[in-house]
């Protein structure tokens, strides 16, 4: 589904001038069953068109042709175990994704989401290795623990004046550099059996179970953006910031919220993969986090959500991060290289900016 700030354009005649105008003209507000039946066909017409050409269903007709080649071309894409370990990989991919998204709405931007991951991880790791405790109430003390460094991200960003970039630039390193000093780059192994387990459980052989918590999240997402006022002032800020400062909003207040809630969803991402590998390592994430940042970009802004802000889809974000996890998977299966797959998303990657472009004009017009 698609959110996104815009204005009624929508005029109806009023009750009195229709009268008027049945007394001047009779036919004039009065229809015949086949033109109701001739607007109720226009109507699913163009319910059905604005379907088809909607960002969603262009994905999933790209991830129906990408399943459909890999599986001329791979003997095993298709076979269970391989669906059950792309569920794995699009539950992860797709929460790296919420991550930048929740700020992406509000025309920022995380670099710091892989960092805040694998700092979540590795505070839950000490908190059950060394601390002894129970791993519930460790994951719970560590996703608050994400939101704290997202909440530092916002509040920099609204304290500095600069843009995002930079400053979750900085504090990519300095989060992940802070990480490494604690903990001396020590990893943490001794987790709980039901704590790994989790991350095992199949469903009709081909569903992973991992993909539960990512359901859970898009599913709170798209209820915030669609049901809450909170939500929508968030759209409001990213679409306009001087307008909505001007209305009333507080938006330095808004961006710190967002900050907030895209650490804590990073540190989701980053538990995700504490319980997949059964373990938490510093290198997890790649060098300073690096590794989630092309993910965390691809999946929203594929899906939908606009680089600047003011428009956002939980469903494109989903779909995304499907097609790039069936796009990586399925090039690992025909064998090409590591580096090739790189250079594939790379490039979907501009494809995601330039489509981000094209749909900002149409947004405008």
């Amino acid at each position: 589904m698609l959110f996104r700030v815009a204005g009624a354009r929508d005029q109806k005649l009023g009750a009195a001038d229709c009268r008027l105008q049945v007394d001047n003209k009779p036919d004039s507000c009065v229809t015949t069953d086949s033109e109701k039946f001739g607007e109720f066909d226009r109507g699913a017409s163009g319910l059905l068109k604005r379907i088809a050409l909607s960002n969603e269903f262009g994905l999933f007709a790209l991830i129906v042709i990408a399943v459909l080649v890999f599986a001329s071309l791979a003997s095993g894409f298709l076979s269970n175990f391989n669906l059950y370990l792309l569920g794995r990989i699009i539950a992860v991919n797709a929460m790296i994704g919420f991550s930048m998204m929740v700020v992406l709405v509000t025309g920022g931007l995380n670099l710091a989401v892989g960092a805040i991951g694998v700092c979540v991880a590795m505070t839950c790791g000490w908190l059950i290795e060394d601390i002894g405790l129970p791993w519930y109430l460790a994951m719970l003390l560590a996703i608050g623990v994400g939101a704290g460094l997202g909440a530092i991200n916002g509040f920099g960003v609204v304290w500095s004046g600069l843009h995002s970039f930079i400053v979750t630039l900085a504090t990519m390193s300095i989060f992940f550099g802070g990480m490494i000093f604690l903990t001396r780059a020590e990893s943490f192994r001794e987790m709980p059996e039901l704590f790994t387990e989790f991350s095992r459980l199949k469903f009709f052989g081909i569903l992973s179970a991992m993909l539960i918590p990512t359901v859970i999240v898009a599913v709170l997402l798209g209820a915030l953006y669609h049901f809450t006022r909170i939500g929508k002032e968030m759209l409001a800020a990213g679409a306009q910031a001087a307008a909505a400062e001007q209305s009333g909003l507080r938006v330095s207040r808004l961006f710190v919220m967002c900050h907030a809630l895209s650490g804590a969803v990073a540190g989701c991402a980053g538990l995700m993969l504490l319980a997949r590998n059964g373990a938490a390592i510093p290198a997890m994430a790649g060098n300073l986090g690096q590794d989630w940042l092309l993910i965390a970009f691809l999946g929203p802004v594929l899906g939908g959500t606009l680089l600047l802000g003011g428009q956002v889809s939980v469903l494109g974000a989903v779909l995304g991060a499907a097609l790039v996890s069936i796009l990586s998977n399925g090039l690992l299966l025909v064998q090409v290289g590591e580096f090739w797959v790189q250079a594939c998303l790379g490039l979907m990657l501009l494809l995601a900016v330039v489509l981000d472009k094209f749909r900002r004009s149409f947004v405008q017009t």
